[in-house]
């Protein structure tokens, strides 16, 4: 047996003329096609119904058991509308009542519609499919469907839609900047360079990681986790230290060679980058002891950090130009001392956590 199936996705028919779908058998759907052209002559899906109608009456003539059934989704979003359809098909199939297998014939008005045929394939076998269009107009609803559908995208809407605006900007952009007495040159690089960093942060795939350090950064703020206000701050020192780093070599050392000016950078800021080393650790520890999975050994981390500050301070200082150098005598208590503490805090905090668990071990 063979099923005329007119499909409408977004339920025109019901949202139009008020009547209960699905509509099985020719008389309805054809009362139903009437009703839909006098509420609206202009819907394309009255020319899905008698189409449907005229398909059904073309298949009976060449003496097939033929029966014609409009099925309608929702106005809403694709997977809701589809789901509509799906469910329609399986009343429609039920009331039937034919213990033949059933074949589908679907008509639609156009590729939006057509995006239900595998719910409705899912259901009952399609052997073929007419999409009804005005002839004027063979392409219109395609197309349109095909411009929603790449503007609806996020991924295909940023991709093509923001470069395609940036280039629209240049030229108001280039009047604007002449009207201010700015050369349009330098707007033109910028937008440029703009252009050339948004293609690259694309094609090489930025976004996803960006997402996911936003996300991280965003959990962090709700959680309440101290890291994040430590890692902003060993940011800063670490960039305070930088920055004294090169004030020293321009202020003591800007003709000696690279070696030296390398060990007078470091001697200089190796004391913020302890600091920043050691806030980023406790910040670290404080979380680790706040979610109960605090161990002992963690409190390594500041006391190693202290421990190679030492020894980064004690050996860029031995080769300071001058008289500013360390003396070598110094320089092996230095080594010694940091060796010492990484070997003491490790032994200690072994011990307190062998003696003072912080928590149960798992098995």
């Amino acid at each position: 047996m063979l099923l005329v199936l007119a499909v409408d996705l977004d339920d025109d028919l019901g949202r139009k003329t008020g009547i209960e779908t699905p509509v099985l058998g020719r008389e309805n759907v054809e009362e139903a096609a009437t009703k839909l052209a006098t509420a609206d002559p202009e819907d394309s899906d009255v020319n899905v119904l008698f189409q449907a109608i005229h398909t059904r009456d073309e298949l009976e003539r060449e003496g097939e058991e033929v029966a014609v059934a409009a099925v309608t989704g929702v106005d809403a979003s694709d997977v809701k509308a589809n789901r509509a359809v799906g469910e329609e098909v399986d009343t429609v199939l039920a009331a039937l009542s034919t213990g033949e297998n059933v074949r589908a014939i679907v008509i639609t008005d156009g590729a939006q519609d057509e995006s239900v045929l595998p719910v409705i394939r899912s259901r009952v076998p399609i052997d073929g499919l007419r999409r009804v269009v005005v002839r004027q107009a063979q392409d219109l609803e395609s197309i349109y469907y095909t411009i929603k559908q790449v503007l609806g995208d996020k991924e295909t809407r940023g991709t093509l839609l923001v470069p395609l605006g940036v280039l629209l900007l240049v030229y108001p952009l280039v009047l604007v900047a002449n009207a201010f007495d700015v050369a349009g040159f330098s707007v033109l690089g910028v937008l440029s360079g703009l252009l050339g960093l948004y293609t690259l942060f694309r094609g090489l795939g930025l976004e996803d990681a960006i997402d996911e350090t936003a996300e991280e950064v965003r959990q962090l703020l709700y959680a309440g986790r101290v890291t994040l206000i430590t890692y902003v701050v060993a940011i800063a020192l670490v960039a305070i230290g930088g920055w004294q780093g090169y004030q020293s070599i321009l202020t003591n050392a800007p003709t000696v060679p690279l070696p030296t000016q390398a060990a007078v950078f470091v001697h200089a800021a190796v004391g913020w980058f302890a600091a920043a080393g050691v806030t980023s650790s406790l910040g670290q520890v404080t979380d680790e002891y706040l979610d109960g999975e605090f161990r002992w050994r963690y409190l390594n981390a500041p006391f190693y950090v202290l421990a190679i500050s030492v020894v980064l301070n004690a050996v860029s200082g031995f080769f300071l130009p001058g008289d500013d150098a360390m003396l070598i005598t110094d320089l092996a208590l230095a080594l010694t001392a940091g060796t010492l503490l990484g070997v003491l805090s490790t032994l200690t905090f072994a011990i307190a956590e062998n003696r003072f668990p912080a928590a149960p071990e798992t098995a």
